[in-house]
């Protein structure tokens, strides 16, 4: 497979970890690879004096020397986009947005849902939440809020999250047919705070090694991780694998915070130093929840920011081992400006460092797309998937991981795993990509699989069952049902990765997001690294 084919099967395969659209955040997060976020009083509210105000503030708190006196006469984005990728303006909705997100909680009724042949079908239910309390139930069809009909009628996702935000305390009707009959029910939904967790999944992978996976750092993410440790310490949990594959960042100070959960007390977890700002230093407490018992940490090129500093602290220190493919390299933090209007600056006060010094910020020189485009270089020129034979993880340098005497790496950018494991392409074809992208797997999993498969028998036969040859032969039927034209060589080429994928979203419609972990963990080639490692 050409090189530049299988860069476009990637982006394809991170949607297909996606196909739930709707989430019940409601929210897109910001493009960027991540925040280090804090809070300053609301700065002018005038468009006219906000080009004015921000050459102030870059002036006053940039991270570097810089001259602004060319930036009079061009857009706020042009003169962010000379400073670096990561210093950027946001709108009123998209500052909300952020804070939402990493806040980890909004006003809403907390539902995720799919258009499943045109219908909103609910398919996930935040525990204890509005949407929970007012008895709507997984697999439930939306027809109508308030007094719209939103089933039908292929209104755009903006217009149908929408209309379930709004001040808490505030009531939405919904009316909706309930799985398995055709009685309609309309029901008063109260607005209220939804509370999310950053841990997407934590459980026992085997009676002595725990997963934990996280997406985001969010204000709760520590207090988070501590709970759900202490969880699993309590069911047997004596070694941990943490994911922080694909996690894009966010606030400074929870990733910290979850590195000071793994380490004893006294140890610089990063220090940050700008034009501006003086050296500070963050220090483990020795109060944290795993502070002893072997740990994997598993990274990918998506890994970025917060969740850097966390994975340079553990490599640095010796404290665990760093599983996977280089991360992204992002070692700026921002600082975040607010206008009276509800717009945001994001700007960049500092670098951060990791115990040993190293900055792990990769370049952008040359330019802002060259930057945006840094990862598709790596899957071309064979980083990505093993194929560039300069690569060597340090087991292969150093016959065996020293996790006492970590070596500076070179100042590419990111952190280097101590184990490599490379991207994986086999079975991510065009006709994959195409089913990808037609939403063909989701259909299939709510039209036909929800009906083959209870929630029970999945919750109780995660670990051993497999989708098989009846399944694949119906799916073949299902999409011939859906015109969509068959390449038979590449549909059989693509045979276990769409089983797996099927059986993951299945155990995700029933058992959320843990569900959906579990049985792609029992795939993974990291995790599998991961638990090799950790015996």
């Amino acid at each position: 497979m050409k090189k530049n084919t299988r860069k476009n099967l990637l982006i394809a395969l991170s949607y297909s970890v996606i196909l739930i659209v709707g989430m019940f955040l409601g929210i897109k997060f910001i493009k960027d690879q991540g925040f280090g976020v804090t809070r300053r009083p609301e700065l002018a509210s005038n468009n006219d004096e906000k080009l004015e105000e921000i050459l102030h503030i870059i002036n006053k708190n940039y991270v570097d020397d810089i001259n602004t006196d060319s930036f009079q006469n061009l857009p706020i984005d042009s003169v962010l986009h000379q400073l670096d990728p990561h210093s950027v303006y946001l709108p009123p909705a998209d500052a909300q947005d952020m804070t939402d997100n990493l806040e980890g909680n909004f006003e809403g009724v907390g539902i995720e849902y799919y258009m499943l042949n045109d219908t909103m079908m609910v398919t996930g239910v935040v525990k204890d939440g509005p949407a929970y309390q007012a008895g709507i139930k997984l697999g439930d069809k939306i027809l109508a809020i308030d007094t719209t009909t939103v089933s039908g009628r292929n209104l755009p996702k903006e217009q149908l999250t929408g209309r379930f935000r709004g001040r808490a305390g505030s009531g939405v009707g919904v009316t909706l047919l309930r799985s398995g009959t055709q009685v309609q029910s309309r029901l008063m939904v109260t607005r209220g705070k939804v509370n999310i967790s950053s841990i997407d999944a934590a459980y026992l992978i085997n009676p002595e090694t725990g997963y934990v996976r996280i997406s985001k750092f969010g204000a709760n993410t520590d207090s988070d991780f501590a709970t759900a440790a202490a969880n699993l310490k309590a069911k047997g949990m004596k070694k941990l694998i943490l994911d922080l594959r694909d996690n894009g960042g966010g606030y400074f100070s929870a990733a910290t915070g979850l590195a000071d959960q793994f380490l004893p007390e006294n140890k610089l977890i990063v220090y940050t130093q700008g034009k501006h700002e003086p050296r500070t230093d963050y220090f483990s407490t020795g109060t944290g929840a795993f502070q002893n018992g072997k740990l994997a940490v598993l990274i990918n090129e998506n890994t970025a920011s917060a969740s850097e500093i966390v994975a340079g602290a553990i490599q640095d220190l010796g404290r665990g081992i760093i599983i996977g493919r280089r991360s992204f390299g992002k070692g700026l933090v921002q600082e975040q400006f607010a206008f009276g209007d509800g717009s945001a600056l994001n700007l960049t006060i500092a670098r951060y460092y990791t115990p040993s010094g190293r900055s792990i910020q990769k370049s952008y020189k040359k330019g802002y797309d060259a930057y945006k485009h840094e990862l598709d270089e790596r899957m071309n020129d064979g980083e990505l998937t093993g194929d560039r034979t300069s690569f060597q993880d340090s087991i292969e340098k150093n016959e065996g991981v020293n996790l006492q005497q970590h070596k500076r790496a070179k100042t590419i950018g990111g952190i280097q795993p101590d184990v490599f494991v490379k991207l994986d392409t086999t079975g991510y074809n065009k006709f994959y990509a195409g089913l990808v992208s037609k939403k063909v797997l989701s259909d299939y999993v709510f039209n036909v699989l929800t009906n083959r498969y209870s929630a029970s028998f999945v919750e109780q036969n995660i670990n051993y069952f497999t989708l098989g040859e009846n399944d694949f032969k119906d799916f073949i039927g299902y999409i011939q049902r859906k015109n969509v034209p068959i390449d038979r060589f590449q549909l059989y080429g693509s045979k276990t990765v769409i089983l797996n994928d099927l059986k993951a979203l299945l155990c995700r419609y029933y058992l959320g997001d843990v569900g959906y972990y579990r049985s792609v963990n029992q795939t993974d080639n990291a995790v599998k690294q991961a638990l090799a490692n950790l015996q």
